[in-house]
């Protein structure tokens, strides 16, 4: 043991080495750390918002998720009215596509605001986990032969409403409030 001790084996370039891996190694590091920062700045931000509360509560809906909701939206649901506008705004209300004799033809609108798409896809698809009543709505969209992305994009169209009449009654989600409702 004492003869491996004395032992100091020395390489040309070795502190040069070490002191590079060090800063990679900090390089590496300091994204993971800005980003967690902004995340608290953004959820800091977040609460601030006079719906937060609201938004928060809806199963499903991360603080993250709600400032993209936020942000997407402007904060100010009075500018879209009802809620059939804001699915329309979000690219949830298919609007027809008829031609001529063609009718009944329903397709997604060319002009939506994708980030609020997909704030209110990922919202749908979380809440499956922590709410009975989206996984309810799924399971019955699944069972009238939907696939699983018509299924979830059903289940965003009626969260949206849902979300728009809290706002508009500045109420939280309670359980009964989310309880499956024929649609």
């Amino acid at each position: 043991m004492e003869a491996a001790q004395a032992q100091h084996t020395a390489l040309p370039g070795e502190q040069l080495a070490a002191a590079m891996v060090v800063r990679l190694a900090k390089g590496v590091m300091a994204p993971d750390e800005e980003i967690a920062e902004l995340d608290a700045l953004i959820e800091a931000r977040f609460r601030e918002h006079p719906h937060a509360e609201v938004i928060r509560s809806l199963p499903g809906m991360s603080a993250r998720l709600g400032a993209e909701f936020i942000a997407a939206t402007g904060g100010d649901m009075d500018a879209f009215g009802s809620a059939d506008r804001l699915a329309g705004f979000a690219g949830l209300a298919p609007q027809p596509h008829d031609s001529g004799r063609v009718s009944g033809n329903l397709r997604r609108p060319r002009r939506y605001h994708r980030g609020l798409l997909r704030t209110m896809y990922l919202s749908a698809l979380a809440s499956l986990k922590s709410c009975p009543a989206s996984k309810a709505y799924y399971q019955r969209q699944r069972g009238e032969g939907k696939g699983h992305k018509q299924a979830l994009l059903a289940l965003a169209r009626r969260r949206i409403n849902v979300l728009w009449a809290m706002i508009r009654d500045r109420e939280c989600c309670h359980a009964s409030l989310s309880a499956p409702v024929a649609a």
